[in-house]
């Protein structure tokens, strides 16, 4: 290994031209880690926000961005036993992935699917553990319950959309364009509305009562916020889950919580990062048995919009940023 690198700094809080390329001491594993040589790695919106000073790394994180990665296992900390060096694996990582190498949890690695490329397992992690974590671990999704999507076109959209579907699940989703839609409805989700029409609590509500059994929708995965909220109170029917994971319009919304006392509502939410070494050690552990056989039995899988050169960030973040796109974005590492 060498004892330097190439890395992606946030310089200073601000736009994407604040990701600067700097060379960096190569970082050593711990006890339970392991060094990752980077082949590729995820662009999400938590970076965005650590770029822009509102997402800042849990104590002890590398102060780089980027959150998911892919590449060979280069060392071992003391105690790793499940895995030798030159194992190739896809990471949840809790910083640094904008890098030639980086440090991860043994227990948050997952072998690369069968089939898969460096640039498609890099795209796996943050999402499919996000939306694992939060819709079968914590809402308790189950076959034949009704979901909503928020930000159905974007990573975490389109994993929540085939996810849950597997599992058998009806899916709606609103995304914010035609075209998003469609690619909505081509990943299997049963309906599609574009919000920017203004009346996508009425399509949703119309579109669960063709479901029978009862109007409403059972669990709905938020990333927006704001002005959706107390809508989206109103869609839930008995014991409904309402799951917050962003808020891409703000936090604040004025709501009728007598709803959720009529009708036994929970109000939940999570953010991935700041959960314990263990806590997301019992995702991967749930992945692997319940969704690595999916994907490498082909019924699912990331969609890519578009993969950058590391030293291209900043132009990544930018797209990220003009939500123009539909799936994930990546960076390659050479």
């Amino acid at each position: 290994m060498p004892p330097r690198m190439q890395a992606i700094e946030i310089s200073e809080h601000g736009g994407p031209d604040v990701l600067k390329p700097v060379e960096m001491e190569t970082p050593t594993p711990k006890p339970g880690e392991v060094l990752v040589r980077v082949r590729a790695a995820g662009v999400n919106r938590p970076d965005v926000s650590q770029r822009a000073g509102m997402y800042p790394p849990p104590p002890g994180a590398s102060p780089l961005p980027g959150l998911e990665i892919a590449g060979e296992i280069a060392a071992l900390g003391d105690g790793v036993r499940q895995w030798q060096v030159g194992n190739t694996v896809c990471a949840l990582t809790p910083g640094g992935g904008y890098a030639d190498y980086c440090v991860v949890p043994a227990g948050h690695c997952l072998p690369i699917p069968a089939g898969f490329d460096m640039i498609r397992a890099a795209a796996l992690p943050e999402t499919f553990f996000t939306v694992y974590y939060n819709l079968f671990m914590r809402c308790g999704l189950k076959a034949g319950e009704r979901l909503l999507v928020h930000g159905g076109s974007s990573g975490i959209g389109t994993t929540a959309i085939q996810l849950a579907k597997a599992f058998g699940a009806h899916v709606a989703v609103t995304a914010g364009s035609t075209e998003k839609c469609q690619a909505c409805l081509d990943l299997g989700a049963d309906a599609a509305i574009n919000y920017k029409d203004g009346a996508w609590p009425s399509e949703v509500a119309a579109w669960a009562e063709t479901l029978g059994n009862g109007p409403g929708l059972d669990v709905i995965l938020d990333m927006v916020g704001g002005p959706y909220i107390d809508p989206g109170i109103k869609l839930l029917r008995r014991d409904g889950r309402y799951n917050f994971i962003a808020f891409l319009k703000g936090p604040r919304a004025e709501v009728d919580f007598s709803r959720v006392l009529m009708n036994r509502l929970t109000v939940m939410g999570a953010t991935l990062r700041p959960q314990t070494i263990a806590e997301k050690e019992a995702i991967a552990d749930n992945l692997r048995r319940d969704v690595w056989p999916l994907l490498e039995a082909g019924k699912i899988g990331p969609v890519i919009f578009k993969d950058f050169p590391l030293d291209q960030a900043s132009e990544a973040h930018r797209l990220m940023e003009s939500s123009s796109h539909i799936g994930k974005i990546m960076l390659t590492v050479d």
